[in-house]
């Protein structure tokens, strides 16, 4: 009688059908791995999730379900939403306690991959990984205490820094493999006294199936039909509102420019930044700016092919500590950027060597408006040149074809062995 396969743990907070892109992109990779899996009859993969939605806890999702070839096994109670610190930390609280026991008793436990969601879930998992006597993979999808430094949310040198760094390097030395989003989130490991050999950089993909390029029918686009965007140039930010990718330059810019009535600015997604913009918008009387929430799934196709310019934010002290992935978005929808943040960094290397947009540094309220005017004068067909070498070179290069299989070679190879 054949053995059972061994079991190939996944632990994120977030995961499919919720629409966080942290828990897309785990979803990613633990489906393409039982894929993998169960063709080569060497493991099956079992997640281990949150039961309820991560932005909207009132999104309830089925406590078992078979997604794919992968076992889906999701937590009640594990998170309350974001709105409250309070409740936040609860709930990753319990989600880390339930995870880290059934990761005690998961059957024939080969490895455990997991990211940054919920913060520290490393510290549970890196602990029951040393009890079973089993490899880890982390993907480092931001870096803290870096995060809350630079944030100035606790101060370098005091208590609370030390213990989560002393908590960080634990979750570092003990993983088999730490994979960075790019070449300065490696450097800031690796000054962490962590062996390069451990540390492979591959930057996140777009859902490139789930994004098309609408803009020979722009006029048919049912979400600028809905939201009225008819004869306007659109310029979008699509994702995550936080501090950690600072809004205040082009909303500065938004305001001297609120009678231009060709212009609309689109706020999409949720956030401890979304306040911010709220604010602004109501403050000032902006007819031509518009908050949306995070938009379905389903309905990205549309949301981020009716821009005309996509803004991607970067804070200045946030190389290497983050990795706004909504780049890859835009490029994927081939629309051009308007970078707000420093140089260098991982998306102005993008610019730097292609021809896709034009970066501003943040607190230069002209520089913007001046960038927002250079596109709006361009020629549809220039525009439209811009788009399409940002989508070949992400084809070429930065797809989610290429960039997960490659992916799950290395997490294959750092669990399951060869």
């Amino acid at each position: 009688m054949p053995r059972r396969p061994k079991t190939l743990l996944v632990v994120s907070q977030t995961f499919i059908p919720d629409p966080a892109s942290v828990g897309q992109h785990m979803a990613d990779v633990a489906l393409m791995l039982a894929e993998r899996g169960y063709s080569s009859g060497k493991y099956a993969v079992r997640v281990y999730a949150s039961a309820r939605g991560f932005e909207n806890p009132a999104n309830v999702y089925p406590r078992r379900e078979t997604v794919g070839r992968a076992d889906v096994r999701r937590f009640p109670f594990a998170s309350f939403g974001k709105k409250s610190m309070p409740l936040r930390v609860l709930g990753t609280a319990v989600f880390m306690l339930q995870a880290f026991c059934a990761a005690l008793t998961a059957p024939r436990l080969a490895g455990i991959f997991f990211s940054t969601s919920p913060p520290l879930i490393g510290w549970s998992m890196t602990l029951a990984a040393a009890i079973r006597r089993v490899p880890t993979v982390y993907w480092a999808m931001d870096l803290n205490p870096d995060q809350l430094i630079a944030l100035g949310k606790i101060a370098r040198g005091s208590f609370v820094e030390r213990m989560l760094e002393w908590i960080n390097r634990g979750i570092l030395r003990r993983s088999t493999l730490i994979i960075a989003l790019d070449r300065f989130m490696a450097d800031r490991l690796a000054a962490r006294n962590i062996p390069r050999s451990k540390i492979v950089v591959m930057p996140p993909w777009p859902h490139e199936d789930k994004i098309q390029d609408e803009s020979a029918e722009l006029s048919e686009n049912p979400f600028r039909a809905r939201h009225q965007l008819a004869g306007k140039f659109v310029i979008m930010y699509s994702g995550n509102h936080s501090p950690s990718n600072p809004l205040t330059t082009i909303l500065d810019a938004v305001v001297q420019l609120k009678d231009d009535d060709t212009l609309r600015f689109l706020f999409i997604g949720g956030g401890g930044g979304k306040r911010e913009v709220e604010e602004y918008i109501r403050k000032h009387n902006l007819k031509n700016a518009v908050s949306l929430p995070y938009q379905p799934i389903a309905d990205l196709k549309y949301s981020l092919s009716a821009a005309d310019v996509h803004i991607v934010s970067l804070g200045q002290n946030m190389v290497g500590i983050i990795h706004p992935c909504k780049i890859y978005g835009a490029m994927a929808a081939a629309r051009p950027i308007l970078f707000l943040g420093p140089r260098p960094s991982h998306i102005s290397d993008l610019l730097d060597h292609h021809p896709i947009g034009v970066q501003v540094s943040h607190g230069d309220v002209e520089g913007a408006v001046t960038a927002i005017g250079q596109f709006q004068e361009m020629a549809a067909a220039d525009l439209q040149s811009m788009g399409r070498t940002a989508a070949t070179v992400l084809e070429e290069s930065l797809s989610q074809s290429r960039l997960c299989n490659q992916f799950c070679d290395h997490v294959e190879r750092a669990l399951i062995g060869d």
